[in-house]
């Protein structure tokens, strides 16, 4: 959410930023209310200003023994316009709080301008991409009945997923790694809830935008998770943090649910896009002015993780029409597949400023005392499982269709080849 002062007098910059991000932009429509609710704040303090004249005059004139009548009328008058006025002032302020909710966050200065994926900046590419002397396979090939469609079709649908065997047991084993190597850099783990209510989801940005790409539990007004940033920075919703509480340094493993998944007709072999999916997710909370540099070391420490797999990974600045609705800027980490020759998205680390703060209402009391400050939310995926999966297998592979395990995963569990 932008502050009201941002939109009332830099306009044209939230304007640009709905166009820049290909958003819509009810603006014109939240300054006419703008205006509107001024207005009657102006006459609704003239009337409260009026009645206290009156009651006044009213308390005078019968302690010296006069008719009140004509000022008691008009007092009860004036109460009744009071009324009705606040009455419009609640609706107007409402239906702004509503608008205020489809204004996308504002792209930081140096997000390239452009209109989709094509428009992203590579910033820098690590490792060489593996070479093989036989057809390398894509994962799909290689998992054969370890990847079980048929029977994830039968269960939930198409675009679910079922592993079984050594590739259960992969996934299992990786999950665990990535934990364990985020609590290793110092952050507390959390175990979250997987379902989330209307105000958490409202507050992290997937509600109103992304509500049709949910999966709702209609009786209970209750969503499953899209990603672990839902329940992770909704565990200091409405909060008063104090300074020294900062930064906050949280992390969890949660699967995610997508309905969305597979409707862009790409990617939807395998593991590539699917409807549930699992990831261990970061999230950080810090002062404003350590946000820039906070976001620098998530996007390192994503970097050791992958290189500790060995897996070749590229950074991307993402372009403000590939940025999301709520982020202010983002780095793409992909990994590339040698099965399929191309790069898949693992990771998005992201600077949200104070927007998802605003919404959700995390402020912080400054040591020295003062006005409660916005903290500045972050994330990061740390990873993603499916497309990390899906490399693991493809460049790893052998020419007999074992895989070689990163020496990571090898020395954790003293075993070197599956399949």
């Amino acid at each position: 959410m932008l502050d009201r002062a941002l939109l009332r007098n830099n306009s044209d910059r939230v304007r640009a930023a709905a166009v820049n991000k290909g958003e819509p932009c009810p603006i014109d429509e939240w300054l006419e209310l703008d205006e509107r609710r001024r207005s009657l704040l102006g006459e609704t303090e003239e009337l409260r200003r009026r009645r206290n004249e009156l009651s006044k005059e009213v308390s005078s004139l019968k302690k010296e023994g006069k008719e009140a009548d004509a000022r008691i009328l008009e007092s009860r008058e004036t109460g009744e316009k009071i009324a009705s006025f606040e009455k419009d002032l609640d609706a107007t302020d409402a239906r702004m709080s509503e608008l205020e909710l489809y204004f996308p966050n504002i792209p930081d200065p140096d997000v390239p301008l452009g209109s989709d994926e094509t428009f992203n900046r590579i910033i820098l590419t690590v490792e060489e991409k593996p070479s093989f002397d036989f057809k390398a396979l894509p994962h799909w090939e290689l998992l054969g009945e370890l990847f079980d469609q048929k029977a994830s079709g039968s269960i939930a649908g198409s675009n679910f997923i079922l592993l079984r065997g050594w590739a259960a047991w992969l996934q299992r084993i990786l999950i665990n790694w990535m934990m364990d190597f985020h609590h290793r850099a110092d952050m507390e783990e959390i175990w979250v809830p997987f379902l989330a209510n209307r105000e958490s989801m409202t507050s992290t940005g997937q509600i109103p935008k992304l509500e049709d790409d949910m999966y709702h539990i209609e009786k209970d007004d209750l969503f499953l998770v899209p990603t672990g940033e839902v329940p992770l920075t909704n565990l200091y919703r409405d909060s008063i943090l104090q300074e020294n509480d900062l930064p906050i340094r949280i992390f969890g493993y949660s699967p995610c649910f997508r309905r969305e998944a597979g409707s862009y007709g790409k990617d939807t072999r395998g593991l590539n896009r699917v409807h549930q999916f699992e990831k261990v997710e970061m999230v950080q909370m810090v002062k404003p002015e350590n946000s820039e540099a906070t976001l620098e070391k998530m996007a390192v420490h994503v970097g050791e993780m992958l290189e500790l797999l060995n897996l070749p990974y590229r950074i991307s600045l993402l372009a403000t029409g590939d940025l999301s609705f709520a982020a202010a800027k983002c780095y793409d980490f992909e990994v590339w597949s040698a099965g399929q020759e191309k790069w898949l998205e693992v990771s998005s680390v992201s600077n949200f400023r104070d927007f998802q703060s605003r919404r959700g209402g995390i402020r912080y009391r400054p040591a020295g005392g003062g006005k409660l400050q916005y903290v500045h939310t972050l994330n990061g995926s740390g990873l993603a499982l499916p497309r990390i999966m899906a490399a693991i297998i493809e460049n790893g592979q052998t020419e007999s269709g074992k895989i070689m395990l990163p020496k990571v995963l090898a020395e954790r569990t003293g075993i070197e080849i599956l399949g």
